[in-house]
């Protein structure tokens, strides 16, 4: 009989060491990406379609000041969230990863939707990912199923998935922890999007176990007990604020500016 439990618990320990291997990127493995043919990229990405329009010049920035924030150790892993809905943060997400892909020295950066309940990454992309981040997790997919690319080469991208009944529990998952610390070794930027953090817990938890949060914040439409509010739930879940994205700002400027750029 004890012949049998250890034959039952070694199979079982195979499997489990298995579904491990499928999260777990080390340095020397080889990383396969899928590239992704005829996309529509929605034209609010405008880093992508006109890199030096003045809002470019904005998100490079942003960009400036995110790398700026610690000189010897830059922050790596960066959620993107919001207080509440349609502020903006999918499309700062994207902005902010085709500035950061167009740096001199070329980073490898990937971006993931873990917006597991409704995002909307494949939307502005334009592409058809049905795979992602919850079928990792979940164990159904492998690596390369999930990882594509359209036509900027340093830049990767992983789509939300399907729609799983415990979206929280799998972001606070052992195998997310994991996944998260085999990126690091392999890219040089991780920019995740995540839901509103007033709606969900979501931002805090991926939060906890980033460099930092960016919350985007709408001018002329979220108001200040909201994003106070907001900043205080990522707080409480541990997550470290690296400030406030302002979205939707309107501004003159002079004429002579516009002919510099």
């Amino acid at each position: 009989m004890g012949k049998i439990t250890d034959a039952l618990k070694k199979a079982a320990e195979e499997r489990m060491q298995k579904a491990d291997d499928t999260l777990r990127i080390q340095e020397q493995d080889k990383i396969v990406i899928q590239k992704m043919e005829g996309s529509r990229i929605d034209s609010r990405l405008i880093t992508y379609f006109d890199p030096k329009a003045v809002i470019a010049e904005q998100y490079k920035i942003l960009t400036t000041n995110i790398l700026s924030l610690n000189k010897a150790k830059p922050p790596k892993v960066i959620v993107v969230t919001s207080s509440v809905h349609s502020e903006g943060k999918t499309v700062t997400t994207l902005n902010l990863a085709v500035t950061m892909s167009q740096a001199l020295n070329k980073p490898k950066i990937l971006v993931i939707d873990a917006d597991l309940r409704k995002g909307r990454m494949n939307k502005y992309l334009g592409v058809e990912a049905k795979e992602g981040l919850s079928d990792l997790l979940q164990g159904t997919v492998e690596m390369d199923k999930v990882l594509f690319k359209i036509d900027i080469e340093n830049l990767t991208f992983m789509a939300n998935g399907s729609i799983p009944e415990n979206p929280a529990e799998l972001l606070a998952s052992d195998k997310m922890r994991r996944l998260i610390a085999g990126l690091r070794a392999q890219f040089d930027f991780v920019i995740i999007d995540t839901p509103p953090v007033i709606a969900v817990t979501d931002p805090g938890i991926v939060g906890a176990i980033s460099d930092g949060v960016l919350l985007v914040v709408q001018a002329g439409r979220t108001q200040r007990g909201i994003v106070r509010r907001a900043t205080e739930l990522l707080q409480q879940a541990h997550a470290k604020v690296l400030g406030p994205v302002l979205t939707n700002i309107e501004y003159f400027l002079p004429e002579y500016i516009y002919r510099y750029l």
